[in-house]
């Protein structure tokens, strides 16, 4: 059960559509929640935004600057090196376009009260009758792809690695594998699990099999005004590339 938790959630020009009512009812629903809004060096409004949003928050919500744009992975990194000072048992972070619905975090908490030795949480697009999974069929088709590269890489049976929307204990095993900036600008979630793998093998003679749940999503929407084009799955496959070289190694 996730009773105390910090999400970060990295913001890039999301002035026009950070839905601050959305964020206000999940703090409404979930008592243990706090929320970091990263302001990832944007060039709009989205400092106002977000920095009036907290204001209302009575101190669940904080906002995090960034001087320059450095990037989601820097943005995700950082804030969450923040989030794991704020005493929650579990930090994790989120889209801002909440493509992934924050009502998911019933199911994550569920997941996480079912697998007691669980150490991450992660939301996985499966495609199935009676789910509301809205994807891009192209996307869809290249995310397939990826996502069966990437498990190859891992040596881990992970069906998808890609969602925005995961969530981890918050222990010194997270910490250390956030102490240095990721090598990957597109795909640092799997170069995260790769860390956390390695960390868990080390210190428990067990790799993430025993640790990582992957939490099959009732709903996602793919939101339309994302930064990720197609050419970015060739550099993510060229990143994917250097991550399995340095897990070889």
């Amino acid at each position: 059960m996730l009773e105390t938790l910090t999400l970060v959630v990295p913001c890039y020009n999301e002035a026009n559509r950070f839905d601050a009512g959305r964020f206000g009812e999940a703090l409404g629903r979930f008592p243990g929640l706090q929320l970091l809004l990263v302001n990832d060096g944007s060039s709009d409004g989205t400092e106002a935004v977000i920095s009036a949003f907290a204001a209302t928050s009575a101190g669940r919500v904080r906002t995090l600057s960034l001087a320059q744009n450095r990037g989601k992975a820097e943005a995700v990194r950082v804030g969450m090196q923040d989030a794991l000072g704020s005493g929650a048992a579990w930090v994790g972070f989120w889209d801002a376009d909440l493509a992934t619905p924050l009502e998911a975090l019933e199911e994550f908490s569920a997941a996480a009260a079912r697998h007691g030795e669980a150490r991450a949480l992660i939301g996985s697009r499966v495609r199935l009758l009676g789910r509301e999974i809205d994807r891009n069929p192209v996307r869809h088709v290249l995310g397939r792809m990826f996502a069966t590269a990437a498990s190859v890489t891992l040596d881990l049976p992970v069906y998808d690695t890609q969602c925005g929307a995961k969530i981890f204990l918050a222990d010194e095993t997270l910490r250390s594998a956030l102490q240095e900036p990721f090598a990957s600008r597109w795909i640092f979630d799997v170069e995260l699990l790769q860390r956390l793998d390695t960390a868990w093998l080390r210190t428990t003679g067990r790799r993430a099999t025993a640790y990582l749940i992957e939490v099959p999503l009732l709903a996602w929407q793919d939101v339309k005004g994302s930064s990720v084009r197609g050419r970015d799955f060739l550099r993510a496959g060229a990143e994917l590339a250097v991550i399995r070289s340095r897990r070889a190694r």
